[in-house]
């Protein structure tokens, strides 16, 4: 696994709008979220088309690519940070020159949602470590809770490091109105409690990959998302996939978790990791549950977790091996 070199006061950070560009209601918002990198120290190259966004893109798929080759090919960057997620990263995945890629600096791709999209690819064509934690847009000086804050360190973070995290004190079920208030925090109401099935009493630990099922499962056994090869290849450590539903209702969380089921890919991993589920259903957390149930898994399982669409969200390295503890305390090194 290649990490990219941890990032210090004037690293270069490319904010770019691979995915979805930024509606001008939102404009006060990033405004504030990039005055608050610069703030840290970290110098910023802007997308030209970031502040753009039309029928969910923020330019046409070959100059999204283009921009996104730019930034991916320049050693002088060391990170790459979509504002947000979007619905369409996947339109990029057979523009991008991998075999180019291979011989240039591994760099940071920071963020969730439709970013893990190129995280996945990235970590499993190019074996580079990706960043899959709270999007930029978020990442405002108001924005303080600790697991949030934990990102902060992981930034910091060297090959042969180590940090550990644990479960949120609570989370946002319903998103802070950050139109009308750009410096909004997460509206932290819901009490967190993660919840195991089948969770051995000895530690569990493997390489970490994964991000969001609902444009994973498009992409999954492409060569954009070759879990069977990862597994393959790390197969000394084993794997621990995670996982994260924005929008899926449970039928269709259902079918998702017996497709991955009935390919074997249950049967490559030590333990799967599940975000909390952000779609919304009536009485979703016992339709979740019961789909869960219904798929009838047998590998050690943490479902609602700080991973997704219902913040505050953990910061999962791919590629870091992770230790799990009886008490669920994640410990990710980067080795």
């Amino acid at each position: 696994m290649q990490y990219p070199n941890a990032l210090v006061a004037g690293s270069k950070i490319a904010v770019c709008a691979f995915s979805s560009g930024v509606d001008e209601a939102f404009h006060p918002r990033l405004s504030l979220a990039l005055a608050h990198f610069k703030q840290l120290g970290f110098e910023l190259v802007l997308d030209p088309n970031l502040k753009h966004n039309h029928q969910h893109v923020s330019a046409s798929k070959e100059i999204r690519a283009q921009q996104l080759m730019q930034y991916l090919l320049d050693d002088s960057i060391d990170a790459i940070m979509p504002p947000w997620g979007g619905e369409l990263a996947m339109e990029l995945l057979p523009l991008l020159d991998f075999a180019q890629l291979q011989s240039a600096k591994p760099k940071w791709l920071i963020g969730f949602s439709d970013v893990s999209t190129l995280q996945v690819a990235l970590s499993t064509r190019l074996n580079w470590a990706s960043m899959h934690t709270a999007n930029l847009m978020q990442l405002v000086p108001n924005q303080s809770d600790s697991t949030t804050a934990a990102f902060y360190n992981a930034l910091t973070l060297k090959k042969g490091d180590s940090f550990t995290q644990t479960a949120s004190s609570h989370f946002e079920a319903d998103y802070a109105d950050v139109i009308n208030r750009p410096d909004a925090a997460y509206n932290l109401t819901q009490k967190t409690c993660w919840k195991t099935l089948n969770w051995p009493s000895e530690r569990v630990s493997g390489r970490l990959i994964g991000g969001c099922l609902d444009t994973l499962i498009f992409t999954l056994d492409s060569p954009y998302c070759d879990l069977q090869g990862f597994c393959q290849h790390y197969e000394k450590e084993g794997v621990i996939l995670y996982i994260e539903n924005a929008e899926l209702s449970p039928t269709a969380w259902l079918r998702a978790l017996l497709m991955l089921k009935y390919k074997g890919h249950f049967e490559r991993i030590n333990a799967l990791f599940i975000g909390r589920h952000a779609a919304s259903t009536a009485n979703k957390q016992i339709d979740f549950a019961l789909a869960l149930t219904q798929a009838e898994l047998d590998i050690p399982i943490i479902y609602d977790m700080d991973i997704g669409h219902q913040p505050p969200n953990l910061t999962l390295i791919n590629g870091a091996l992770c230790e799990v503890s009886p008490e669920l305390n994640l410990k990710q090194t980067l080795i």
